[in-house]
């Protein structure tokens, strides 16, 4: 009855305790590798034009989403088939490295501990290491700020998403929503190098989120209530300002974060050398302080227990629905 279960309650309670061994190969990092890979080959095959890179971009996408789900399904289909044991211990493991709340938490953390040290530098430093905005330029604020956002959106892309691809199918839909999301974060640039080929890339990883995101926004808001911060100022401002960014997804739990934390988020920022303007998120009742780190930290663990307790009951019913009983 539990083996549909198992894998995501012991791979989250795993990552909590555990975190990303440095020591361990990460599997982002192959598939990261792999659209490199394909990316330098297939661009030598098609035609440098918008339609030839359009459909280099579209192969790129069909290879990435085969071998990302299909390697681990067939590797699984086999174990479960003739060693059930191994099979559970393997899909566990494999869930465990795929979410990412301690380490999120950890390293939004270190940017906090330069802050309160004083360093600037360091902290700018630190939180070039998980945005993709130019820091060397930004002040305490804008550090901290920065930081909210990443975790508050990757709370959804790093936690939530894979745990619901985990509960519909099991750790090989975890594999393929990695490899999508993976594509979009090298390949979904609007910019000379990637409009084109980058195009596909991105519109699927806007549908690969559009649930998730908005599964995340709601358990946010539910976590900011159990841990008295502002869950009607959160469901306020959510609902005002969940599509002030470009992507249909992305704002959802920014747009959370800074309502259940009574600050104001997003704005102008500055990409490889150029000036974004951007909408804001959320009203400015205070100023974006360096506590609002761990604040917000407590958010994405929050968020994360309810989505792992939500995602094992769904993952338990579909179980059921597969097999047919609950024995």
């Amino acid at each position: 009855m539990l083996y549909g279960m198992i894998p995501l309650i012991a791979g989250f309670l795993l990552d909590l305790l555990l975190g990303d061994p440095r020591w361990l190969y990460h599997p982002v990092c192959l598939i990261g590798n792999l659209i490199s890979f394909l990316e330098k080959r297939i661009r030598a095959w098609f035609p440098k034009t918008p339609k030839g890179e359009r459909l280099g971009g579209l192969l790129e996408v069909f290879l990435v989403c085969i071998l990302t789900a299909g390697i681990p399904f067939l590797i699984l289909f086999f174990l479960y088939r003739y060693f059930p044991p191994a099979g559970l211990i393997l899909e566990t493991f494999w869930c465990y490295q795929l979410l990412a709340v301690k380490s999120l938490k950890t390293e939004s953390m270190k940017v906090y501990d330069k802050l309160k040290e004083g360093n600037l530098e360091g902290s700018r430093k630190a939180v070039s290491m998980i945005v993709g905005r130019d820091t060397q330029n930004l002040d305490e604020t804008q550090v901290a700020k920065a930081t909210v956002e990443t975790i508050a959106e990757n709370t959804s892309d790093g936690i939530v998403a894979p745990m619901f691809y985990m509960a519909l199918g099991g750790v090989w839909l975890m594999f393929l929503y990695k490899g999508i999301n993976t594509m979009d974060s090298m390949l979904g640039y609007k910019n000379e190098k990637y409009i084109n080929f980058g195009k596909y890339a991105a519109r699927l990883d806007d549908i690969a989120n559009y649930i998730p995101a908005r599964i995340s926004a709601w358990l946010m808001i539910a976590a900011s209530g159990l841990l008295s911060m502002n869950r009607k100022n959160a469901v306020k401002i959510y609902l005002r300002d969940r599509y002030q960014h470009a992507s249909p997804n992305s704002a959802h739990t920014e747009a959370v974060a800074a309502g259940a934390l009574e600050i104001q988020l997003a704005g102008n920022a500055w990409y490889f050398g150029k000036l974004y303007e951007k909408p804001t998120i959320g009203d400015p009742i205070r100023k974006v302080e360096e506590e609002d780190i761990p604040r917000t930290n407590r958010l994405l663990y929050g968020t994360s227990v309810l989505g792992v307790i939500v995602f094992s009951i769904l993952r338990l019913l579909i179980w059921t629905a597969m097999t047919g009983r609950l024995g």
